[in-house]
């Protein structure tokens, strides 16, 4: 190679680095620390807990149950074996113990 192929390659590999960071930064979540409290009160959840990508934490927020909901209601109705093979994927002590600590919750506010 040439030095003109050299310094093109080592200037394309640093605007590839740079956008790396951009995607990195952009993409991953903020770490918080663990001594210096949550800011939202479903952050505790979020350390090391279920669920842990943003993809599931939107499906469990209130609006993606719905959603959630009507697309396994859909899938229970038209494919029932497909659907009860995909249910059987579900880590189901996380599941029930996210469904329990909101019921508990619901009730709480509700007393109150």
């Amino acid at each position: 190679m040439t030095d003109q192929d050299d310094a093109a390659r080592a200037e394309i590999l640093a605007r590839l680095a740079v956008s790396r960071e951009e995607l990195r930064r952009a993409l991953d979540p903020a770490r918080h620390e663990p001594g210096g409290g949550s800011s939202k009160p479903g952050d505790h959840a979020r350390a090391g807990g279920f669920p842990r990508s943003r993809t599931m934490r939107a499906l469990m927020s209130g609006r993606g149950l719905g959603t959630l909901g009507a697309a396994a209601a859909g899938l229970l109705i038209a494919r029932p074996g497909l659907a009860l093979r995909l249910l059987r994927m579900l880590p189901a002590g996380a599941v029930a113990k996210t469904l329990l600590l909101r019921a508990f919750a619901a009730l709480r506010t509700k007393q109150e």
